[in-house]
């Protein structure tokens, strides 16, 4: 099952309508928020199937340069039933490969379109705010600044992928980005669609999103994933798929605000969506990585349901109210342990626990449908002098995962 990953989950939005302790506007608010999402599913799906059956003919990470056997064929070698030696030559041969690639400078290709949406519930490219290199716009334009912020965190989440990942944007050979900003009424949501990545200007409930780094990276992300492993969006592969949009989400965040002084990972409060939540509103975030299900407990919107360890994994149906089998919910368990594995190594994510989770997605060596278990031994093989420590993060938040659900 594929999914629109909206940085407001369905299930957040279903509790507040259900509890019933918000006002009659805000309800209001939130059902046409989903209606809206829902909506938008087909399409998404569609979108999904097409980039998965490209990604099986197609190099995980090309950059111009490619040998005879093309690294598909490899990848395909390592997820088959070939035995032991032949795995191992494919994987010294990928290995290789990606040190060589790495070792070359790409190319930047960055190519940004912010559009209006004009307030619609459609898409229509005949508003265009700011084309690449086009000027920021004057307030008088657009007093929101949400133009300007869609742009440079574009910029950013760019530029943080090519300078520490050698990644060309999402599908690592220069795809545009584009961004809607003022989608329809009240719509207090921010998402990406498989295409394209669309903000709302906010409701009574939830403020703008376009000022928040690590939720345009979190999103931008959902289309690394899509390029790389494919993740499907429903049960552990699911929480699997947020989880790491979380962490390059909080590391762009974290090297974004201020590149000229990054937070480390010992600086850093590790909260998805700070400042999202409209003032009365208990809660200091969307998600706490460090510390899960700490991010909010309100009467209007409930308590944060994410477990912080295996032991409290939710099962939950694949389902929209299900939360496609707790996508949303179930990725704190991953992230912690990010958090941890971070912290272990010390100094800036990015160059630490970060390369370790990025060779880890573009292995190969995960199929869509990896569980948390599987996610943690690739993790721990690519670590490196860093193995036991990352083992230790994993331990820390169930490794090695018990099956269940």
């Amino acid at each position: 099952m594929a999914s629109i990953c909206s940085i407001i989950p369905h299930y957040l939005l279903k509790t507040i309508i259900d509890k019933g302790e918000a006002d009659d506007d805000i309800v209001a608010e939130c059902r046409s928020t989903l209606a809206q999402v829902n909506q938008l599913q087909t399409a998404r799906i569609e979108h999904s199937h097409q980039i998965a059956l490209a990604s099986q003919g197609l190099a995980q990470e090309s950059a111009g340069v490619q040998g005879f056997i093309p690294p598909h064929i490899h990848q395909a070698i390592l997820r088959g039933p070939a035995g032991e030696e032949e795995r191992e030559a494919s994987r010294r041969t990928l290995e290789h490969d990606t040190k060589f690639r790495t070792a070359r400078r790409r190319e930047r290709h960055l190519s940004r379109t912010v559009y209006d949406a004009q307030h619609r519930w459609s898409f229509t490219r005949d508003k265009i705010l700011i084309p690449e290199g086009g000027p920021l716009l004057d307030k008088k334009i657009d007093p929101s600044t949400d133009g300007n912020e869609c742009y440079i965190g574009f910029g950013k989440t760019y530029d943080f992928y090519l300078e520490y990942f050698n990644r060309d944007s999402l599908d690592n050979q220069g795809l545009p980005l584009d961004g809607f900003v003022h989608y329809g009424q009240n719509f207090g949501n921010a998402f990406w669609d498989g295409e394209k990545m669309v903000f709302g200007d906010g409701s009574r409930l939830f403020n703008g999103l376009t000022d928040e780094l690590d939720v345009i990276g979190h999103e931008l992300t959902h289309g690394v994933v899509q390029h790389t492993c494919n993740l499907k969006y429903e049960f552990q592969s699911g929480a699997l798929n947020e989880s790491l949009a979380d962490v390059f989400g909080i590391m762009v965040k974290q090297w974004g605000e201020n590149p000229d002084k990054p937070q480390t990972a010992a600086e850093a409060n590790w909260l998805i969506g700070e400042g999202i939540w409209r003032q009365g509103i208990n809660g200091r975030a969307l998600r706490d990585m460090e510390n899960p299900g700490t991010a909010f407990d309100d009467p209007i919107i409930g308590k944060d349901p994410q477990p912080a360890h295996w032991k409290d994994f939710v099962v939950l149906p694949n389902t929209k109210e299900g939360d496609w089998g707790g996508v949303h919910i179930n990725s704190g368990i991953p992230n912690r342990a990010f958090v941890l594995a971070s912290k272990k190594i010390g100094g800036l994510a990015w160059l630490g626990a970060g390369q370790i989770w990025y060779k880890a997605i573009s292995s190969g060596e995960l199929n869509g449908e990896a569980k948390f278990k599987k996610f943690a031994d690739v993790t721990i093989k690519y670590s490196g002098e860093h193995a036991k420590d990352v083992q230790k993060a994993w331990e820390e938040v169930g490794y090695p995962f018990p099956e269940r659900g």
